[in-house]
C-alpha cells in the first residue's frame, strides 16, 4: 500500500530511531570512572534507558572511551560498564551500557518499569 505523498515526505523526514531501549526523561545520580582512572565524575543522568544513558559534562569524554558507572536506584548500587557512544563538545556524553554487575539490570528494569506505569 502506498502512503499519501504528505505522509511519504515525512516518514523521509523523520530520523531512523537507533535506540534499543526507550529513554525516559529521569535523573538518577551517577558516578562515572574512566577506565584507568581513579578520579570519579559525579552527576546526575538527563535521560536513562535498559541500554544507556546520558550525562551533562562540560569536559567531555572522547567516543570509544570505556567507563565503570555506578547509578544509585532507590538507595541501592547499580554498577555498570559501558562505552561512550555519543559526545556533545561542552554539553554532554551518551553512555551504552554493556554489562551489569550482579542484579543489577533487573534493578534497574524495575525501576523504569515502575516509573512508567
Amino acid at each position: 500500500m502506498d502512503l499519501p505523498s504528505h505522509q511519504r515526505s515525512e516518514a523521509a523526514a523523520s530520523p531512523v530511531e537507533r535506540r534499543r531501549f526507550p529513554r525516559h526523561s529521569v535523573h538518577v545520580q551517577i558516578e562515572l570512572h574512566q577506565e584507568g582512572s581513579e578520579v570519579p565524575l559525579r552527576m546526575e543522568t538527563t535521560d536513562l534507558s535498559r541500554g544507556g544513558c546520558y550525562v551533562q559534562l562540560m569536559m567531555t569524554l572522547s567516543v570509544g572511551t570505556y567507563v565503570n558507572a555506578t547509578l544509585w536506584i532507590d538507595d541501592s548500587p547499580v554498577r555498570v560498564r559501558g562505552r561512550v557512544v555519543t559526545r556533545h563538545p561542552q554539553f554532554g556524553n551518551g553512555i551504552m551500557f554493556l554489562e551489569f554487575q550482579g542484579n543489577g539490570e533487573q534493578v534497574l528494569s524495575r525501576y523504569l518499569d515502575a516509573i512508567i506505569d
